[in-house]
């Protein structure tokens, strides 16, 4: 008998012992709480298609958006806005598309997969030669010059499109030695001093800083490059889509868009 009574006292012991310290849990309010926070949420990834001439200005602006909206990761991915466009259509999973110009959002926004671009910035091309400009470059007609080695983007993507109908309002017919994709491959080529000029966005000839020179063309002030925006249809997170696009079209994204050189819309 003893030794079942002993038994019992151990066992109704043990129990006050776990009764006690859950209520000393729950007046001292030590225990954890079951609630998640903020820190604990999944972050929502916001996927971003950008025109590559707008590479460090949408890093920046990323950068800011994250600060301030910290249960989201902004991943970009930059390129021939052509070229994203077509990835969009073909069902790439995009949350925001900005483009360098109208024709390539339109193909998105005909295809029903965005609505209501909004334009929020704009841009213009400029003449542009390695640092020290060895070949002695001069001007837009240096660019039909056969002696020289030069850089244009294909016609299919903005920059291209645009320095076609610059070099037509000019009169000039150019003479490049290789046609790129995007208008950041143009100048690689010319900084790594691959080609003796090229036309680019003034905005990649100050990024490019050191490494290379602008020379102004009269005649590219009356050839401008529209840049819009949207939220896609079928992002993700809609309300992280359209808070991001708000934010580049706000005061913030104007100011960093200012500071890389673009136009006001």
């Amino acid at each position: 008998m003893t030794g079942r009574f002993a038994g019992s006292a151990a066992v109704a012991a043990l129990a006050a012992l776990v009764l006690a310290g859950c209520a000393s849990a729950g007046a001292g309010g030590t225990t954890p709480s079951a609630v998640p926070t903020e820190a604990d949420t999944e972050p929502t990834t916001l996927t971003v298609f950008a025109a590559a001439s707008l590479t460090e200005a949408f890093d920046e602006l990323a950068e800011q958006f994250e600060a301030e909206h910290p249960s989201v990761e902004v991943t970009l991915s930059y390129g021939g806005s052509a070229a994203l466009a077509q990835q969009v259509v073909e069902g790439a999973p995009v949350d925001v598309f900005a483009s360098a110009a109208e024709p390539p959002m339109q193909t998105v926004v005909d295809a029903g997969l965005a609505s209501d671009p909004g334009v929020f910035a704009t841009n213009t091309l400029e003449l542009v030669v390695p640092a020290g400009n060895p070949a002695g470059v001069t001007g837009l007609d240096d660019l039909a010059d056969d002696g020289l080695r030069i850089a244009l983007c294909d016609a299919s993507v903005p920059c291209g499109a645009a320095s076609v109908k610059l070099l037509e309002q000019e009169g000039l017919v150019a003479a490049p030695d290789t046609l790129e994709s995007d208008v950041k491959a143009v100048l690689t080529k010319v900084s790594l001093g691959e080609v003796d000029a090229a036309l680019v966005y003034r905005t990649d000839v100050i990024a490019a800083g050191d490494e290379v020179e602008g020379i102004e063309v009269p005649g590219a002030a009356s050839v401008v490059n529209r840049y819009p925006i949207a939220a896609l249809t079928e992002a993700g997170d809609p309300d992280a889509a359209a808070e991001f696009v708000a934010f580049v079209t706000g005061d913030a994204g104007r100011a960093v868009l200012a500071e890389a050189g673009f136009g006001k819309p």
